[in-house]
């Protein structure tokens, strides 16, 4: 489908699934970025920043005239910014929070070709049912919430706790497909003018 050179600068499974979905042709690089929230950034600018970052580290182990995207996604309960639990106590106290409440899930896509770069942030408000401990500690022991923003999935277990979203699902999972679309449209139009 894409006459460019597309790469997507993430190891994630997700990731790569979506993208797929949308009938790119693409090669993948991971680059290493550090992922901490500096004190005067927004959960917002702080996803954004980091899809940013993950764009231009891709760039570095590309070749010219690559596409590059990069993806962040955060969990986001009040200002608390919810990112992979660490431990089980670690992800029990992030599912107690989400239980029975609405939060917001933030993704952020960059897509960059040389300096120039475009990037969006799509916010999805996702609404959990009330959780036991027992469900908690069984969802644990799947190994799901291991390596999963907020400590769950939706497109995976998770998502038996999830009574309703209001806005991306696909963001949700990791990657906007009609935002991440719209963006290397942009970059590649800007590239053949």
């Amino acid at each position: 489908m894409n006459s460019f050179p597309l790469v997507l600068a993430s190891g994630s499974p997700r990731r790569r699934e979506l993208l797929t979905q949308l009938g790119y042709t693409f090669d993948i690089v991971v680059s290493d970025v550090e992922e901490v929230r500096h004190s005067d950034e927004t959960p917002a600018q702080y996803v954004e920043r980091l899809s940013r970052d993950k764009a231009r580290a891709g760039m570095k182990l590309v070749s010219e005239g690559s596409v590059v995207i990069g993806s962040d996604t955060i969990v986001v309960k009040g200002d608390a910014v919810l990112e992979k639990p660490h431990d089980f106590a670690e992800a029990k106290s992030m599912l107690e929070l989400l239980s029975g409440d609405v939060h917001q899930v933030m993704t952020a896509v960059t897509v960059a070709c040389g300096s120039h770069y475009e990037s969006a942030v799509v916010v999805t408000d996702v609404w959990f049912k009330t959780l036991s401990d027992d469900e908690i500690e069984h969802y644990w022991q799947t190994g799901e919430p291991q390596d999963k923003a907020g400590s769950y999935g939706i497109q995976g277990i998770g998502g038996r706790f999830v009574t309703r979203i209001e806005g991306s699902y696909y963001a949700v999972v990791g990657l906007p497909l009609y935002e991440t679309d719209q963006l290397i449209k942009q970059i590649t139009h800007s590239k053949s003018r």
